[in-house]
C-alpha cells in the first residue's frame, strides 16, 4: 500500500539465504566455518599441487619465480589462518556447547561477528590473486622480505589487513568460548567431568587469548611501516627485524598447539567411542593438555636458533622445546591403553584417529632432532624442516580434522557419510601423505633448501621431488572422493538417528540433526560418559535436570554482516591507499556498532508445545522427580 518501510530487511525475512546470513545460532556458524574452511582448503590444496607441480622435475619453467613465491605466501597462510584454525573453530561451535549440555554459546551475536570477520579476511586475503598480486614473503612474512624496499606491491598489504581482521574473529570466537565453558556447562557437568574435546577447547581458547594479541600488534607496526612509513622494523630507520620475528614467533608457535589441541581432543574422545571404553587416565589427559598449553609459550625461539641470540637462549628454549615431548608422550600411551582390550570398530573416524598415532610420533622425532640446537644449524631451512612440520601440523590436523568431520556429520546434518567412500578417502590421502613427506627428509639431508622454486639436476634429488609429486596427486584423489562422498550423501545418504556411533557423550542424546533449542531439558551430569553409563546402568536414558518448559532464544541480527562489511571496505581502502574511504568504512562499523548499543531486543521464547523431536533425556526434571 506504499509509504515507508522502517525495516529495510523486511523483504528477506524468511528467505533462507537471509537466515544464514543473520543467524546467531552457534550451529549453523559452526557449519558455516566448515564450509568457508573447506573451501579455502581447496584453494590452499591448489596452491600445493602448483608448487609440486614445478618441482616435479629440475629446472621446470611451469610457474615464474614470483609466482612460485606467491604459491608458497599463499599456501602456507592459507593452511594455517584459514583452514585449520576455522575449520576447528567451526567444530568446536557445532559440537562443544552439546557436549556441556548448553542450549548456546555465551555471546551469540559476538559468535555470529567472529565469523564474518573471517570470513571477509580471507576474502580480502585472496582477492589478492586477482587485484595487484598476492603476498610473497612467506607466511611468516620475515620483514627483511615484506617491506616496501623488498615487495613494492601490494601483496603484503592483503597479508596484514587480511590477517588483521580475521585474527579478530579468532580472538573474539576464543573469549566466547571460555565464557561458554565456565558459565554454561549442564547442572553436574563438573570441569573434570568434561569430555576431552571440550577440555582441548577450554585450553586451546585461552591459548588465542594469549597468543592473537602479539601478532595483531606485529602486524599493525606492519602496516604502519607499510603504510605510512614508521620505522619500527627498517634497520636503515633505526628499527629491528628480529622484533618481527619475536612477536611473530610468540603467536606463531602456539599456534602449532591451537591447532594440535583440539584434534588431541577429537582423537581421545573417537577411539574412546570407537574402543567401547573409558579414556584411558582421563585425570591425567586434562594436566597433560594444560600442560601443553602452558609450555606451548616458552618455545618460539626455536625458530630463531640461528639468530644469534646466545648460547644460553638457544640451550633454555631447547630444553624447554623437548620437554614438551613429555605431556605429548602421555596422550599417546594413554589412547594405545585405551585401545587395548576394546572392542573397536574401524570405522573412517577410527581410521583417522588411529592412523594418527604413528604420523605424529614421526613428526615429535624430528621435532626432538631440531630442538637439539646444532642439529637444528644443519636443519635449518632445508626440507627437512619442510617434512617435520608437515608431519606435525599436517599430519595430526588435517587427519584430525577428516577424523571430527566423520565422527560429528551425522549430528550436524543428519545423514551418514558414505563408509566406502570414507576408506577409499582415507587409504589414497594417507598413502598419498607419507609418500610426499617421508622422501622430503632425505630431500633435507642431501642439502635441498626449502622456498626455492627449481633446483639443479641430481639422480637422487630428481627421484625423490619425482616421487613427493605423486604423492600429492593422492592426496589429492582422496580429497576428490570426499567432495564426492558428501555431495552423493547429502542428495541419497543413509539417515543418522541420535546415536549412530553408540556415544557416550551428551550430543548423541539429542536428534540429528541437532534442534535449535538444542536441549528441550537440560541434561543432569551425575558421571563422565554420562549417556554411557545410562546405556550400562538403567534405559540408556539420562536424567533431565528441568522439568519441559519455555526456552529463552536469541533473535538474528544482520548487524554483525554490516560491521564485517564496514571492515572488509576499510582494508580494501587502505591497501589502496584510498583514506577517505577507509575513514567511510570504519564510520559505518562505528555506525552500526552504536545501534546495537542502543537496540533493544530481548529475543524470544520456544513454548514447551512448540518443542519437537524426541531425546535420551528420562523424567520431568530433578523438580518433577
Amino acid at each position: 500500500m506504499g509509504g515507508y518501510n522502517f525495516r529495510p530487511t523486511e523483504r528477506f525475512d524468511g528467505s533462507t539465504i537471509w537466515d544464514w546470513l543473520t543467524t546467531v545460532d552457534h550451529k549453523k556458524i559452526g557449519i558455516l566455518y566448515v564450509g568457508s574452511g573447506l573451501i579455502f582448503f581447496l584453494i590452499g590444496g591448489v596452491e600445493a599441487l602448483l608448487i609440486r607441480l614445478q618441482l616435479i622435475v629440475p629446472d621446470s619453467g611451469f610457474v615464474t619465480p614470483e609466482t612460485y613465491n606467491q604459491l608458497m605466501t599463499m599456501h602456507g597462510t592459507t593452511m594455517i589462518f584459514l583452514v585449520a584454525m576455522p575449520l576447528l573453530i567451526g567444530i568446536m561451535n557445532y559440537a562443544m556447547p552439546l557436549q556441556i549440555g548448553a542450549r548456546d554459546v555465551a555471546f551469540p551475536f559476538l559468535n555470529s561477528l567472529g565469523f564474518w570477520l573471517f570470513f571477509v579476511g580471507g576474502l580480502l586475503l585472496n582477492l589478492s590473486w586477482f587485484f595487484g598480486g598476492a603476498p610473497d614473503a612467506g607466511w611468516s612474512s620475515y620483514t627483511s622480505l615484506a617491506l616496501n624496499d623488498y615487495s613494492p606491491g601490494p601483496g603484503v598489504d592483503y597479508y596484514v589487513l587480511g590477517l588483521q581482521i580475521s585474527g579478530i574473529g579468532s580472538l573474539i570466537g576464543g573469549i566466547n568460548f571460555i565464557v561458554t565453558i565456565v558459565n554454561m556447562r549442564a547442572p553436574g557437568m563438573t570441569y573434570l567431568r568434561m569430555p576431552l574435546f571440550t577440555w582441548t577447547t577450554f585450553v586451546t581458547s585461552a591459548l588465542l587469548l594469549f597468543a592473537i594479541p602479539p601478532l595483531t600488534v606485529a602486524l599493525l607496526l606492519l602496516m604502519l611501516d607499510r603504510l605510512f612509513g614508521t620505522g619500527f622494523f627498517s634497520v636503515a630507520l633505526g628499527g629491528e627485524v628480529v622484533i618481527w620475528e619475536h612477536l611473530f614467533w610468540i603467536f606463531g608457535h602456539p599456534e602449532v598447539y591451537l591447532v594440535v589441541l583440539p584434534v588431541f581432543g577429537v582423537f581421545s574422545d573417537v577411539i574412546s567411542a570407537f574402543s567401547k571404553k573409558t579414556l584411558f587416565g582421563y585425570l591425567s589427559m586434562v594436566f597433560a593438555t594444560v600442560l601443553i598449553g602452558f609450555i606451548a609459550f616458552m618455545v618460539w625461539v626455536h625458530h630463531m636458533f640461528t639468530d644469534g641470540l646466545g648460547a644460553m637462549a638457544n640451550t633454555i628454549f631447547g630444553i624447554a622445546t623437548m620437554a614438551i615431548a613429555v605431556p605429548t608422550g602421555i596422550k599417546i600411551f594413554n589412547w594405545l591403553f585405551t585401545m587395548w582390550g576394546g572392542k573397536i570398530r574401524f570405522t573412517t573416524a577410527m581410521l583417522f584417529s588411529v592412523a594418527f598415532i604413528p604420523t605424529f610420533v614421526m613428526g615429535g622425532v624430528t621435532g626432538v632432532m631440531l630442538a637439539v640446537v646444532p642439529a637444528d644449524w644443519q636443519f635449518h631451512d632445508s626440507y627437512f624442516v619442510v617434512a617435520h612440520f608437515h608431519y606435525v601440523l599436517l599430519g595430526a590436523t588435517v587427519l584430525g580434522l577428516f577424523s571430527a568431520l566423520y565422527y560429528w556429520w551425522p549430528k550436524m546434518t543428519g545423514k551418514l557419510l558414505n563408509e566406502t567412500w570414507g576408506k577409499w578417502h582415507f587409504w589414497l590421502f594417507l598413502f598419498g601423505f607419507h609418500l610426499t613427506f617421508l622422501p622430503q627428509h632425505f630431500l633435507g639431508l642431501y642439502g635441498m633448501p626449502r622456498r626455492v622454486y627449481t633446483y639443479e639436476s641430481s639422480p637422487m634429488v630428481d627421484n625423490i621431488n619425482m616421487i613427493s609429486t605423486i604423492g600429492s596427486l593422492g592426496m589429492t584423489l582422496g580429497t576428490i572422493f570426499f567432495l564426492y562422498n558428501i555431495v552423493v550423501t547429502q542428495k541419497r545418504g543413509q539417515r543418522a538417528g541420535a546415536d549412530p556411533w553408540d556415544g557416550r557423550t551428551l550430543e548423541w542424546t539429542i536428534p540429528s540433526p541437532t534442534p535449535e533449542y538444542n536441549f528441550a531439558q537440560l541434561p543432569l551430569v551425575e558421571s563422565y560418559d554420562p549417556l554411557w553409563e545410562a546405556k550400562m546402568n538403567g534405559d540408556g536414558k539420562v536424567p533431565a535436570a528441568e522439568p519441559l518448559g519455555s526456552i529463552h532464544m536469541p533473535s538474528s541480527s544482520y548487524l554483525p554482516l554490516f560491521i564485517s562489511i564496514g571492515m572488509f571496505v576499510a582494508g580494501y581502502a587502505l591497501i589502496l591507499h584510498s583514506y577517505f574511504v577507509a575513514v567511510i568504512g570504519m564510520i559505518v562499523v562505528f555506525a552500526v556498532m552504536g545501534v546495537r548499543s542502543f537496540e533493544v531486543d530481548h529475543g524470544y521464547h520456544l513454548e514447551a508445545e512448540e518443542l519437537t523431536g524426541s531425546s535420551n533425556l528420562s523424567g520431568k526434571g530433578v523438580h518433577g522427580r
